[in-house]
């Protein structure tokens, strides 16, 4: 099974249909497809040409219902908060960010995050796939010294250590990968990342 993974689109339409070009049997999108809500419905109507492989998360710059009014007019799956499984594996998407200065639409305070990560705890093997980074990795590094991520996420992965975990948010780490304890961590960015589950 094949995942294409991706983030931070933020309106760069071209992108997100090279990202979609890549074969695979799901599409995730985890957050900021839009900047501050707008062009919402060109993203759905692109995201909607590979139809009901597509999984959406809201970033911080889209507010969930804002994604869950364009999965339910474009045929999408509204990813938050949810969980699916792909043959032995589970598959789990939390949206939004932890607090930023901007005051965007999609954003939660830890405690907030942390009760929604907890539902995903008993999931096992499990590929986790936020809008956060994990709090002070290579993940959230804006610059050297600067961290934007969240903490519960970081917390919920040292705890539960699923497999995999894909995030996106900061875009300066886009790409890099890191391990934590045996968790393969991954920022992918809108360069996308093709996962292959057997």
């Amino acid at each position: 099974m094949k995942l294409q993974i991706f983030s931070d689109i933020h309106n760069d339409w071209k992108t997100l249909e090279r990202v979609l070009s890549v074969e695979a049997d799901y599409y995730i999108a985890a957050g900021d497809q839009v900047t501050w809500g707008k062009g919402i419905e060109r993203c759905g109507e692109i995201l909607s040409t590979r139809g009901d492989k597509v999984y959406v998360l809201p970033g911080n710059h889209e507010s969930a219902d804002q994604v869950a009014g364009m999965c339910a007019r474009h045929g999408l799956h509204n990813f938050h908060e949810r969980h699916l499984q792909v043959g032995n594996w589970r598959v789990a998407g939390l949206g939004y960010s932890s607090p930023t200065p901007f005051h965007t639409p999609g954003e939660y305070a830890e405690t907030q995050m942390a009760e929604r990560l907890e539902r995903f705890a008993e999931l096992k093997p499990l590929a986790l796939v936020c809008h956060a980074p994990p709090f002070e990795t290579a993940l959230d590094q804006v610059r050297r010294g600067v961290h934007a991520g969240s903490a519960a996420v970081r917390d919920f992965i040292e705890k539960y250590q699923p497999e995999y975990f894909f995030c996106g948010h900061i875009h300066e780490a886009e790409g890099v990968e890191i391990a934590m304890g045996k968790t393969r961590a991954r920022n992918v960015g809108k360069a996308g990342y093709l996962l292959e589950l057997d």
